[in-house]
């Protein structure tokens, strides 16, 4: 049995997890090292692309056109390097994952659409968890619709979001439940009320609470509390019980659809025989002759590291550390490697908080070539099996341009099997993970 691993995948955000699973599908012995914490920070929405350029702010209701126009106005961005089928596959088998995993989204179609979020804003998203599509439809219509909070729930007033969208949706109505009945009027948990939905007497229980304020509401949006791990089948029972759609609304992080998406992500991961080492961190990696020596921050002193014969770094940005900054300069945290960057601090921001272009600071990243090998300086690939995938990567401004999962998708997609080209595939070795590995 070898003591080497095809592929290690250094990050377990969305690129990370992404890598893994194609890894896994393609037979690679995997392992994988990071904290998945970041993923509880994200809506449960899976952008594609909605806004280019940036400055102007248009949005895009066909994702696919804007990855076209980006591809041909910004060469350098991430989707260029990715061809347009191999996009629409990467996503495509993500979400095939994850609803084998028990977490359904839809549509995707060829268009994005328009998800009402917990200040009342409108958010325009490619592919969104099944629990939300009413929601969606209720809002293209303009139907007659019930907000229902709950004491204790900070992150989400139903009242707040009716009053914003008063002029777009007017037949919204909002009301504020006692749920669960025991409350004692402190702070309640999203996580927590998600769990006690999950529960037969827990819904009813809500669902007599909500049925005298139904008025001529032919939907009812809630926020995203149906359940941790069967999410549709909780709202599909209330629904039944009040007979009109119900609806969720993403809350503000942390989330529950953050927390399904990340545990449904680690049951996909696992079904490939991925080998994880969670709750730790690399805190180096050491090129060697045939393979990379990966020292995690709770080694043995004197313990053999962990060795693979190709690395997937999808380390994010600053929120993940794979990039750092000082007071002079942002640095690639594991390796040392060059960072794409404003030439001085100064030019970091620009003066406006909030200017519409962004900040200069927020494309800060790894430049990599066709195959997302991270360059150096003269432009020549740093090693010919080293990857990156995902926020890591240079000249692209994810958050505002709405185009994050699809960039982590798209470039775990090309680094995989650019990992598969440059090591010739899966080892014969496949029977068990290499001796001494963590879980």
């Amino acid at each position: 049995m070898s003591d080497t691993y095809d592929l290690a995948v250094v990050g377990a955000g969305l690129a990370g997890m992404s890598a893994a699973l194609f890894a896994g599908d393609r037979g690679l012995r995997t392992v994988q090292i990071g904290n998945a914490g970041a993923l509880l920070f994200s809506s449960g929405l899976l952008d594609l692309m909605g806004v280019h350029p940036i400055g102007a702010g248009r949005t895009w209701s066909d994702p696919w056109a804007a990855i076209a126009a980006v591809t041909r106005d910004l060469p350098e961005h991430p989707y260029a390097r990715v061809a347009a089928p191999d996009v629409r596959a990467a996503f495509a088998a993500v979400v095939g994952a994850l609803g084998d995993a028990g977490l359904a989204y839809g549509p995707p179609g060829d268009r994005n659409c328009e998800v009402v979020t917990s200040v009342g804003t409108v958010k325009s998203s490619y592919c969104v968890p099944r629990t939300m599509l009413p929601g969606v439809a209720a809002l293209a219509a303009r139907t007659p619709c019930l907000l229902v909070d709950f004491p204790g729930v900070r992150e989400f007033s139903a009242r707040q979001i009716a009053e914003t969208l008063r002029d777009r949706w007017p037949g919204l109505r909002a009301v504020r439940v006692a749920f669960p009945p025991e409350a004692s009027g402190g702070e309640a948990y999203t996580a927590h009320l998600a769990r006690a939905l999950e529960l037969r007497a827990a819904r009813a229980a809500l669902v007599e609470l909500i049925r005298p304020h139904l008025g001529d509401a032919q939907a009812v949006g809630l926020p995203a509390v149906l359940g941790i791990r069967r999410p549709e089948a909780v709202a599909a029972a209330v629904a039944a019980a009040l007979g009109v759609p119900v609806f969720e609304i993403p809350t503000l992080p942390t989330s529950v659809p953050g927390l399904r998406l990340k545990e449904a992500l680690e049951r996909a991961v696992a079904a490939r025989g991925v080998r994880r080492v969670m709750q730790n961190r690399v805190v180096a990696i050491v090129p060697e002759a045939e393979a990379f020596a990966l020292h995690l921050d709770d080694e043995v002193p004197g313990s053999p590291p962990l060795r693979a014969r190709a690395v997937v770094l999808a380390t994010g940005r600053f929120m993940g550390r794979g990039l750092v900054a000082d007071r002079g300069r942002v640095r690639e945290a594991l390796m040392g490697l060059p960072v794409v960057q404003p030439a001085s601090r100064a030019e970091w921001h620009r003066i406006d908080l909030l200017d519409p272009r962004g900040h200069p600071l927020n494309q800060a990243g790894l430049e990599v070539d066709e195959s997302c090998r991270p360059r150096d300086e003269t432009g020549r690939p740093v090693h010919p099996r080293l990857f990156a995938a995902g926020t890591v990567l240079a000249h692209h401004d994810w958050a505002r341009m709405k185009c994050g999962a699809g960039i982590a998708f798209a470039t775990a997609w090309a680094a995989v099997g650019a990992v598969v080209r440059a090591t010739g595939g899966a080892s014969a070795a496949t029977d068990a993970p290499p001796s001494g590995a963590a879980s």
